[in-house]
């Protein structure tokens, strides 16, 4: 590694007990004073080329003069340093790659390959982090330079590798209610043979990811040792890819975006597919929901997209599908890590449930299945389903990720913090807010608080009278209810509209 600083030699590491959000690099006050380094910069700690970085913070009681300390997972990775060596540096060895990137020009694979790898040594400040990702809203990267990035982050982390075809579906999300989606159709594929080890993400802009509604279920952060072996077992699995160290750069980059409420195309693209090909997965099902509200409003703009994942597929070898689905109201009836494993739950356990829950799960499923050649593809998923044989397996995986697999609907805790808004007329549901209501989920503790959420009881379409309920919102706190309601009421959650709407003359 070229670095644009001169190093310090001769500090012993010191392993920090602290949890933070990124890595820290704790100094000796007077160290720092006598080198010109402030609190709060970013510098490099190493040995023998190998560099990894972290915001400073000052100490005299932490660490002497003669020690640097660092959180556990840089001590462990530099633990065969009998020395370690300090590098002030004022910018990241790959900084005028990233000056050029933030001009529009284009780069050339290595660029990439070195800015992801600074960025997984922590060498860049949440700050320029920022810069790269809202680069990419203002300046797409080109489609080469999308895949330099996606093999890049692959490179960077670790590869679980599987002795067999790997199958797996992914939503890129935007819409209420979508999380619970795929804990009915990896059981579904699973069940019918296929492997598909599924590594979810937590919720970025929304009120729940995969992960995040997995888990108040069963656990979701293993190690890729134990993602093999419960994979191989079960036949599949739903976990969080976060904790598996599988493109390590995107759990970075997904930090700064959900500060930012930010999520360019084209880096959810490189962040779906660079944890896809970490996990060896050859055969893949995109699923992108388009609709008033949603994160892809138009038909058009989901061709668009689904042609840039089909581009990027081609070029990584990866097998693929890509379904648009309708998102312009919430999947199913709830919103929510708690309400939303609820509901899975419940149409697994009857093999039936609300008519876009069941219709979505069981078409990407039968996209999964039909690349993995089954025969009557949605028949299959189908009865999978309806006979109870999904269910079975999603007892398997829960069992498999040390959960409950006799955990029943009723045994998930909710907020009793509530409030249920009613229909102020008489009239047909014409609208429900996508916006209105993850922000209000949001606001009323979700994903955080996993028992905080929204439950519908209309959609589009419904008929109800005045006073009949719409939805219930469970909060953390009274003050998030008071906020989350606030918002329903102000942005409008449903459209109703009267039957009789003009008397003429």
């Amino acid at each position: 590694m070229s670095l644009n600083a001169k190093l310090v030699k001769g500090f012993k590491l010191k392993k920090i007990d602290v949890a933070f959000d990124s890595n820290i690099v704790v100094l000796n006050r007077s160290v720092a004073r006598s080198y010109g380094i402030s609190e709060g910069s970013i510098i490099g700690v190493g040995c023998s080329g190998r560099v990894f970085g972290g915001k400073v913070v000052l100490s005299d009681s932490l660490v002497d003069k003669y020690s640097i300390g660092v959180p556990e997972d840089i001590y462990e990775k530099l633990s065969e340093c009998e020395n370690v060596e300090l590098y002030p540096f004022e910018f990241p060895p790959s900084f005028s790659y990233l000056r050029k990137r933030l001009r529009g020009e284009h780069l050339p694979e290595n660029a990439y390959m070195s800015i992801v790898r600074d960025v997984t040594h922590g060498l860049y400040d949440p700050g320029q982090i920022a810069a790269f990702l809202l680069s990419q809203v203002y300046k797409p990267l080109s489609l080469d330079e999308l895949a330099y990035l996606i093999r890049a982050m692959v490179e960077t982390g670790e590869i679980v590798k599987f002795p067999e075809t790997v199958y797996d579906e992914h939503s890129i999300g935007g819409v209420p209610g979508n999380s619970k989606v795929a804990l009915i159709a990896v059981p579904i594929v699973a069940s019918m043979g296929l492997l598909i080890p599924k590594t979810s993400s937590r919720a970025i802009t929304s009120p729940a990811g995969t992960a995040d509604t997995m888990e108040v279920l069963a656990r979701v952060d293993f190690s890729p040792d134990e993602i093999h072996e419960i994979a191989l077992r079960a036949r599949g699995t739903i976990v969080w890819g976060g904790a598996l160290g599988l493109a390590p750069a995107d759990d970075i980059f997904i930090r700064v975006e959900r500060k930012l409420a930010i999520d360019p195309q084209t880096q959810m693209v490189a962040s779906i597919l660079a944890k896809k090909l970490a996990m060896s997965v050859s055969r893949l099902v995109i699923d992108i929901p388009f609709g008033k509200g949603a994160k892809v409003e138009t038909e058009e703009d989901a061709v668009e997209l689904g042609s840039l994942f089909l581009s990027q597929a081609q070029r990584l070898g990866i097998t693929m599908r890509v379904a648009l689905t309708y998102g312009g109201e919430p999947v199913g009836f709830t919103i929510g890590p708690a309400l939303e494993a609820r509901e899975a739950l419940e149409t697994l356990i009857k093999g039936t449930g609300a008519p876009n829950l069941v219709e979505k799960a069981c078409s990407l499923a039968a996209l999964v299945l039909s690349l993995g050649g089954v025969t009557s593809a949605d028949q299959a998923a189908c009865e999978a389903l309806k006979s109870g044989k999904a269910y079975a397996k999603f007892k398997e995986i829960i069992e498999a990720q040390e959960g409950d697999p006799d955990i029943k609907p009723e045994d998930i805790p909710i907020s009793s913090i509530q409030y249920t808004l009613t229909a102020p007329r008489d009239g047909i549901v014409s609208f429900v807010n996508n916006v209105a209501l993850n922000m209000a989920a949001r606001l009323a503790g979700a994903p955080d608080d996993k028992s905080a959420g929204i439950r519908l009881y209309a959609k589009t379409g419904y008929r109800v009278r005045k006073g009949d309920p719409l939805l219930t919102v469970y909060a953390s706190t009274k003050n998030r209810l008071r906020d989350a309601v606030r918002t329903l009421s102000e942005l409008g959650a449903f459209v109703i509209e009267g039957v009789l709407v003009r008397i003429l003359p």
